[in-house]
């Protein structure tokens, strides 16, 4: 539990983890998210380690990019196949961490070997976090970094047609949020969006009618409070509150990329994301989702669990699959599906 004991609640959820998950619960205690414990979350290390051998395959670049009108330039770390030539497609990934912590290098030892799997390019951003930048600052920072990707395609060897976001929970959250500014804004195309256990609904903070099962592991109601309010400046779930903040607050879905949405059955985010899924579906875009029994936030770090191979497989397949089905734009290669 997050501050207190085992009740009858936890007792159920616990019953429904799958067995192999279960060591991952005992090393990465859940706790209740507050500004006291801040720090040290954003201090903690990477869940990732990284291996020599992707270092010997992927190169690493650090990159300066101009941020929003009146607002600090953005750091990103561009990650890109050293074996690989170019134009390729590119993933720009948005970090998690409850929109309060996270860092782009956190990620480092999954990027690396995913680059050089999917011998493409991954931007990794490290958009301004709350509650030090309120909402919009981390959507804009990241939209500044699609700006950039987009101006740079060329001198940096990358298909502009094969661009699409990813994220997974608040980084998730601020894909789905970039998707709709991009099309909103209608200066950048997205290929796809990918989405893995997205934040996506401040209104989960004041349901009255809570799934019984969820949100006890990992990432907890209470820390979802806590993100919301640090991101919003206030009380989540009040009227006003902006779909570029919380995606599932959009009335229009239509004309979005084509969307693959990946959650964990006893997630906190379970319901918000089956709906959003649901919604575009109905919106007419492209939807694969995956809801895997007995996962948890962030189960798919955990490496000795066959439902989090699973799933770490199904959204490497699904990236592939999305880079594939965009040809390449040069005379060349024929026909463009983009």
């Amino acid at each position: 539990m997050g501050t207190g004991g085992e009740d009858v609640a936890s007792n159920r959820s616990r019953s429904l983890v799958e067995p192999a998950l279960a060591p991952m619960l005992d090393l990465f205690p859940t706790i209740d998210l507050t500004e006291a414990l801040l720090p040290a979350i954003r201090n903690r290390p990477p869940w990732v380690p990284v291996e020599p051998a992707d270092r010997a395959r992927t190169g690493v670049a650090e990159r300066t990019l101009p941020g929003p009108a009146g607002a600090p330039d953005v750091s990103a770390r561009l990650y890109r196949p050293l074996d690989a030539a170019g134009p390729l497609p590119c993933i720009l990934h948005i970090h998690g961490g409850g929109f309060v912590a996270g860092r782009s290098a956190d990620l480092e030892g999954a990027h690396l070997p995913l680059a050089a799997d999917l011998r493409c390019c991954i931007l990794s951003v490290d958009y301004r976090v709350a509650p030090e930048t309120r909402f919009p600052g981390a959507v804009e920072d990241c939209y500044a970094a699609l700006a950039w990707l987009m101006r740079q395609a060329g001198p940096e060897g990358i298909d502009p047609a094969r661009v699409g976001v990813m994220g997974e929970s608040a980084g998730g959250g601020l894909a789905a949020a970039l998707a709709l500014l991009a099309r909103d804004r209608g200066e950048h195309r997205l290929a796809f969006q990918h989405l893995i256990y997205p934040m996506l609904d401040d209104r989960t903070c004041v349901t009255p009618d809570p799934h019984p099962f969820t949100g006890e592991f990992v990432w907890t109601a209470q820390s979802n409070r806590f993100g919301w309010s640090a991101l919003l400046g206030g009380e989540p779930g009040g009227a006003g509150v902006s779909p570029y903040a919380a995606p599932a607050r959009a009335g229009d879905l239509a004309g979005l990329p084509p969307a693959y949405i990946a959650t964990g059955w006893l997630d906190l985010f379970l319901e918000e994301d089956i709906d959003y899924a649901r919604r575009l579906m109905r919106a007419g875009v492209p939807v694969e989702l995956h809801v895997y029994p007995g996962g948890f936030h962030a189960f798919n770090a955990w490496p000795a669990s066959p439902i989090a191979a699973n799933a770490r497989r199904d959204s490497k397949d699904a990236l592939a699959r999305a880079f594939g089905s965009y040809a390449d734009p040069r005379p060349s290669a024929g026909t463009n599906m983009a």
